[in-house]
């Protein structure tokens, strides 16, 4: 009897209830904190980063998460500092990425433009990466880099509670800005 009872409680009763708190008190979150375009069609989330490859957009950090960005394969890559693996990993990403940005073989990067975050997800970029790759997305564009900047800053989100990591630029919302914008 206390086996049912237990399981009714803990296996029916209690999922309910922070199921409903949850859909009353926070449903963006519940709901998987979901993006919409502008035409009302659900994009992605913006807890989980995207793939971009066009020179138009701005780009996320490498994922190491199966295919790119492949949700079911959440995960870093595993490979410590002396693994020659990750060495020639991001000797390769910090070729290409001064390559598409029109940076000279000398010019210093942001680290999170050539490495994996620890689940391969993050739909984060730091600013300093975002600044970086302005000028490549506003002349693709056509855009003043001005007006890219002005995005870049209306899209930067700020540290955890103020002073929890750095601020960073969710690439899918910036990105879904740039296509509104004019």
């Amino acid at each position: 009897m206390a086996t049912l009872l237990l399981a009714v409680v803990c296996c029916g009763l209690y999922p309910l209830v922070v199921f409903g708190i949850a859909q009353v008190a926070f449903p963006d979150k519940a709901n998987g904190s979901l993006i919409t375009s502008a035409q009302g069609t659900v994009v992605g989330s913006k807890l989980l980063g995207q793939g971009f490859a066009a020179d138009k957009y701005f780009h996320p950090r490498p994922s190491a998460a199966g295919n790119g960005y492949d949700a079911a394969n959440s995960s870093g890559s595993n490979l410590g500092p002396t693994s020659k693996k990750l060495r020639d990993a991001v000797k390769e990403h910090g070729a290409a990425y001064r390559k598409e940005n029109g940076l000279k073989d000398t010019d210093q990067i942001p680290a999170d433009a050539v490495t994996a975050s620890g689940s391969g997800l993050d739909p984060h970029i730091s600013r300093p990466n975002a600044d970086l790759q302005v000028a490549r997305v506003a002349s693709v564009r056509g855009l003043a880099a001005d007006k890219v900047k002005e995005l870049v800053r209306d899209n930067t989100e700020p540290a955890g509670l103020g002073f929890l990591g750095e601020p960073g630029v969710n690439v899918l919302k910036l990105n879904l800005a740039l296509d509104s914008a004019r």
